[in-house]
C-alpha cells in the first residue's frame, strides 16, 4: 500500500475518530527520557502497516492538542470569503458570532493562474519564488501573543470564548485552514488550492509547523529559525541548554502564550513525561514536504536540538519511503529571520517538487559547523518499512 493513502487533504482539527483507529489510553503519558517512538500507539500495540500509521497519526495529533497545544476546531457553521484587488476577506461564522480577518495577496509577476502561493505569517522572511503568489497573513489579529497576559485575545477567541486555555498557534493554524476554505470555493482569486505552502521565522515558524502539522491540504512547510517548540524537541532543548542559554518549555511557558495552559504541567516538572516530543510533530506533516531552514548562530534556538529533533523526524519520512520529502538546511551564523542567498536553491528544490510538481533533488540535510547527534542515545526503537 503506497504512503499516498496519507494525501487524504483535510482540515485536521478534532473530528470523530475512525471505529478502525484505537482510542488513546488513560495512561498515555509516562516517564521516557528519550525520544518517544513514533510507531507504537499509546496501548503498546506497534504500526506495522499504513493503515496503522494513519491511526497513529491521528493519536498523535490528538495527543499533541490535548496536552500540549490546545484542541483545533473544525470548519465552521458558515465561511465565506470575497476578493478586491490583493485584499482577501476572510468571513467565519459560529451559532450567532461572526469574525472577519483579510490577508493580502501578492501576485507573481510571472508563471500562470491559477498559481500556488505560500501563506506567510507575518511577513515573508524567504525569497519570493518565482511564479508564486504570496499571501500575507497576520496571525497576531487571529491570536494575540504579547506577553502571558494575552491568553485568550484574538479574533479566534472571539468565536469561540470556550477556547480561551487554547495556545496562540492553534488558533493561528485554525485561521490558515480558514484561508484556504476560502481559496478553495473562490476561483477569482486565481490561487490554486491544491498548491499551497506556509512558513514564518522564529515564533512565526513553530506557528506555520503547527499549521502544517494539523492541515494536510498544505503541500509544503517551510519553518526557519523556529527553535524551541518548532522544529527542536523539548527533551533535546534541555540537555542542550547550559545556564539558560537555550530557550526550554520552562522558559517559553513564562514568556508567552503560545502554548495551551494545560502544557504549563510539564513545562514547570519535566517534559519527559509528554508521550510526544517534536520529531513527532514533525511526523504530522508527512509524507507531505516539510523544509527546515536553521542557523547555527543562535544557541537561544537550540541549533543542535533543532537538528537532532528533525534527524529523528525524518525516520518518520524513511518508513514511509518518502525520506527526501523532509529537507534540513543549516547555515552559518547570520542575522536572526534574515535568507542567506547560499540557501536560495535548497529552497527552490522544494518549491519546484511540491508546487510545480516538476523534478527537484530534495534528498539533502545538512547541520553546519562541527553539529553531530548520536541516536544511539536518544533513540531505542527500530524504523520499520511501511511502504
Amino acid at each position: 500500500m503506497s504512503y499516498m493513502l496519507l494525501y487524504n487533504s483535510r482540515d485536521t482539527g478534532l473530528t470523530k475518530r475512525p471505529d478502525n483507529c484505537p482510542k488513546i489510553t488513560r495512561d498515555a503519558t509516562h516517564y521516557n527520557p528519550k525520544l518517544p517512538d513514533p510507531f507504537r500507539f499509546a496501548n503498546g500495540r506497534p504500526v506495522k502497516t499504513i493503515s496503522d500509521f494513519v491511526c497513529r497519526q491521528r493519536e498523535v495529533s490528538e495527543l499533541f492538542q490535548n496536552l500540549e497545544l490546545g484542541t483545533k476546531p473544525g470548519k465552521p457553521d458558515a465561511v465565506s470569503g470575497s476578493i478586491s484587488g490583493g485584499n482577501l476577506t476572510i468571513t467565519a461564522t459560529v451559532n450567532d458570532k461572526t469574525i472577519s480577518f483579510i490577508p493580502t495577496i501578492t501576485y507573481p509577476l510571472n508563471g500562470t493562474a491559477p498559481y500556488p502561493a505560500i501563506i506567510a505569517f507575518g511577513s515573508l522572511t524567504i525569497p519570493a519564488p518565482s511564479g508564486v503568489a504570496i499571501i500575507t497573513y497576520n496571525n497576531d489579529e487571529i491570536g494575540a501573543q504579547i506577553n502571558q497576559s494575552s491568553r485568550g485575545q484574538g479574533k479566534f477567541f472571539e468565536l469561540d470564548p470556550d477556547k480561551t486555555a487554547n495556545g496562540a498557534m492553534t488558533a493561528w493554524a485554525w485561521g490558515v485552514s480558514r484561508i484556504i476554505d476560502v481559496l478553495e470555493t473562490l476561483p477569482s482569486t486565481n490561487i490554486n488550492p491544491r498548491k499551497i505552502a506556509v512558513t514564518g521565522c522564529s515564533r512565526d515558524g513553530k506557528g506555520a509547523l503547527v499549521a502544517g502539522a494539523l492541515d494536510s491540504r498544505i503541500v509544503l512547510t517551510i519553518p526557519q529559525e523556529s527553535g524551541s517548540g518548532g522544529t527542536a524537541c523539548w527533551r533535546l532543548s534541555d540537555y542542550e541548554n547550559h545556564n539558560g542559554t537555550t530557550q526550554t518549555a520552562s522558559e517559553i511557558v513564562q514568556e508567552n502564550v503560545w502554548f495551551a495552559s494545560q502544557f504549563d504541567e510539564f513545562a514547570n516538572t519535566t517534559v519527559n513525561t509528554l508521550p510526544f516530543d517534536h520529531h513527532m510533530l514533525a511526523g504530522l506533516v508527512a509524507p507531505r514536504g516539510l523544509l527546515v531552514i536553521d542557523n547555527i548562530g543562535y544557541e537561544w534556538l537550540g541549533p543542535w536540538s533543532s537538528y537532532g529533533c528533525m534527524k529523528t523526524g525524518r525516520k518518520i519520512y524513511q518508513a514511509l519511503g518518502a525520506s527526501d520529502h523532509l529537507g534540513y538546511s543549516m547555515s552559518p551564523s547570520h542575522a536572526h529571520c534574515s535568507f542567506p542567498s547560499y540557501q536560495t536553491p535548497e529552497l527552490q528544490a522544494f518549491v519546484d517538487k511540491f508546487l510545480f510538481d516538476k523534478a527537484a533533488d530534495t534528498a539533502f540535510f545538512e547541520p553546519s559547523g562541527n553539529i553531530t547527534f548520536d541516536d544511539e542515545q536518544w533513540v531505542d526503537w527500530v524504523t520499520p518499512k511501511l511502504y
